[in-house]
């Protein structure tokens, strides 16, 4: 069995929106689930974040290790990926990013993660596949959401999902206890 590390997105925690069902989905079946708090999801400090997720995704080996991350989630899971010793440990199973960003999406609270640069010849070594899931209308990256999958394509190799909506799954004040799409993604890189 493998190991399934969900990362939040800014402003949730890890007991929210369709975390917990993909996360309980998993453990059903025997893998080990970790879905972290990160701590003060509207006051996000960009190290902070990373050495949480750092934390929870030690211990099972990296391949047999899937990283899940959800809009910031995401962003935190390709600098967990950039820092990744894969000589040593070996690449991620696989990665699933959610509604996830590739570039600052104008929020200065969120710039500090956007910085440096990301080395996408590094990240792309440090799992063995990608997918990405994202909506047509999401409000965070706006008209420039085709910028942001293509770039993860085109960057890590990545097979992505478009859905013409969906929002942000879910947009701010919106709940969404379910989503099977992004369950099918993790499955398929299990």
């Amino acid at each position: 069995m493998g190991k399934v590390v969900i990362a939040h997105g800014y402003g949730m925690n890890g007991g929210e929106h369709w975390y917990s069902a993909a996360g309980e989905e998993f453990a059903a079946e025997g893998h080990e689930v970790r879905i972290p708090n990160f701590p003060e999801p509207f006051a996000p400090e960009a190290d902070v974040w990373l050495r949480e997720l750092e934390e929870e995704a030690a211990g099972a080996p990296a391949g047999e290790t899937v990283l899940v991350g959800h809009s910031l989630g995401g962003v935190n899971v390709l600098r967990l990926l950039q820092r990744h010793d894969t000589e040593a440990e070996g690449a991620f199973a696989g990665v699933v990013l959610v509604a996830s960003m590739s570039g600052e999406v104008g929020y200065d609270a969120l710039a500090p993660f956007f910085t440096p640069e990301f080395d996408w010849r590094r990240i792309r070594r440090a799992a063995r596949e990608f997918r990405v899931l994202h909506a047509a209308d999401d409000p965070v990256t706006g008209e420039a959401t085709g910028e942001h999958v293509l770039r993860f394509v085109r960057e890590l190799g990545a097979e992505a999902r478009v859905t013409a909506s969906g929002g942000h799954f879910p947009s701010a004040g919106e709940s969404r206890l379910e989503l099977p799409d992004a369950v099918r993604l993790i499955r398929e890189v299990l």
